[in-house]
């Protein structure tokens, strides 16, 4: 072993003859654990965040939406359909008539988003199929709706009453505006996870949609579902320009834009937070090297007079440091993925349910392999980096000013 090593293990040791660690070199790998783990386990919880939120987002909404400038909507949706899914890595397309109505039952009344659908597309585009929690997409016709959980709740309604549907847009008459309005039987309910949409949406046909918005033959847009949710943002672009003027390409993620920023920036903030207590335990990792610098002041003399060179010297601070940091960066790394592991196949952190933007009963976890990489270089080097004045104050001793008084 190259005495330099030998050394370096044999500082970190509590004293003459202890097998242990030292106390200080136990608390700077404490505090470089502690930090780790709890970075691995907060960007963990934020990327579980965000992959929920994502998934039920695109569970509901399609991956691109095209739009025509102006307000007359799509009258050719079915060629424009054919043609987009001729198209390379679009799987299918969806129809869909989009307004806002007022739906009373026979207890309560309130404002809904309407969504007309043609319910054996939208099942090829969407979760919604999946997300059905009471009732059947069999018994979905000319008078059925679908309502989302929290407004059957709010309406306290259930699947086979019927429900009224009251359209903004009335019929002149020479009295005035006579309300547009269509009674429905609810034939299912649906819980998409999100509070957004499961308190304010609601589920019918195109053709009642139709009648409800006086649409005539037109509809609002045209989903289309891709193979790869990523290449949203180049297929909007390829599409649109496939397509030309007037019609306009959306993504999913330019459609939650704010939503997936505010996370962004959540983890940003959590992640700089845990940096700065990484690096206060790497500062410690210096505080200790320089006490041992100051309390191995004989030896390092006694190293030099016998001929032991600045480099060497320097080296012995320099591994004492990498091994605090490394053992600190692998103990942290294995407690937090532990942690991780656990909450993912166990669920023992549960959360309580309900929300003004999203809910879950589960705490989210998304462990990623570069995330964790770079937890462990930007440790290590971090901890390199802390070693360097120490070392260097170390090895610029002069060995007769060291034994002098010794």
């Amino acid at each position: 072993m190259r005495y330099p090593l030998f050394i370096a293990l044999r500082y970190l040791r509590g004293g003459r003859g202890s097998p242990f660690l030292s106390v200080i070199t136990l608390i700077s790998i404490a505090g470089v654990t502690l930090g780790v783990a709890a970075l691995i386990i907060t960007l963990s919880v934020m990327n579980g965040f965000h992959e929920d939120l994502r998934d039920k987002i695109v569970g509901t909404n399609a991956h691109l939406v095209i739009l025509k400038e102006g307000a007359e909507g799509l009258a050719n949706y079915e060629e424009l359909g054919r043609r987009v899914e001729g198209m390379e890595h679009v799987l299918a397309t969806s129809p869909f008539i989009f307004g806002q109505a007022m739906i009373r039952s026979s207890t309560s009344s309130l404002g809904v988003v309407i969504r007309g659908i043609d319910i054996d597309k939208e099942t090829k585009v969407t979760d919604l199929d999946e997300n059905i929690i009471k009732g059947n997409l069999k018994d979905f016709g000319p008078d059925g709706l679908i309502l989302g959980k929290e407004l059957a709740m709010s309406l306290g309604a259930d699947v086979g009453e019927r429900v009224r549907v009251i359209s903004p847009k009335g019929i002149a008459t020479p009295v005035g505006m006579k309300p547009r309005f269509k009674n429905f039987k609810i034939t299912g309910i649906f819980d998409t996870g999100m509070y957004e949409y499961d308190s304010t949406l609601a589920y019918v046909t195109l053709d009642s949609a139709r009648e409800l918005f006086r649409m005539g033959e037109v509809i609002t847009g045209l989903q289309v579902k891709i193979d790869d949710i990523y290449q949203a943002g180049k297929m909007d672009k390829r599409i649109q320009k496939e397509l030309g003027y007037p019609y306009w390409v959306r993504n999913w993620m330019e459609l939650n834009s704010n939503l997936f920023a505010a996370l962004r920036m959540e983890k940003i903030t959590m992640t700089v937070i845990l940096v700065l207590i990484i690096l206060v335990a790497v500062f410690n990792i210096a505080s200790a090297l320089i006490m041992k610098v100051i309390r191995k002041t004989k030896e390092i003399g006694i190293l030099k007079a016998m001929g032991a060179q600045r480099r060497s010297i320097m080296s012995i601070f320099i591994i004492e440091g990498l091994i605090i940091g490394l053992m600190g960066t692998l103990l942290g790394t294995f407690i937090g993925s532990l942690i991780c592991f656990l909450q993912d196949k166990y669920h023992f952190v549960r959360l309580p349910g309900g929300g003004e933007v999203y809910y879950i009963s589960i705490l989210p976890i998304s462990m990623r392999g570069n995330d964790i990489l770079l937890i462990i270089l930007a440790t290590i080097g971090i901890s390199l980096l802390a070693t360097i004045y120490p070392a260097w104050r170390g090895a610029r001793l002069d060995p007769v000013e060291a034994i002098r008084y010794e």
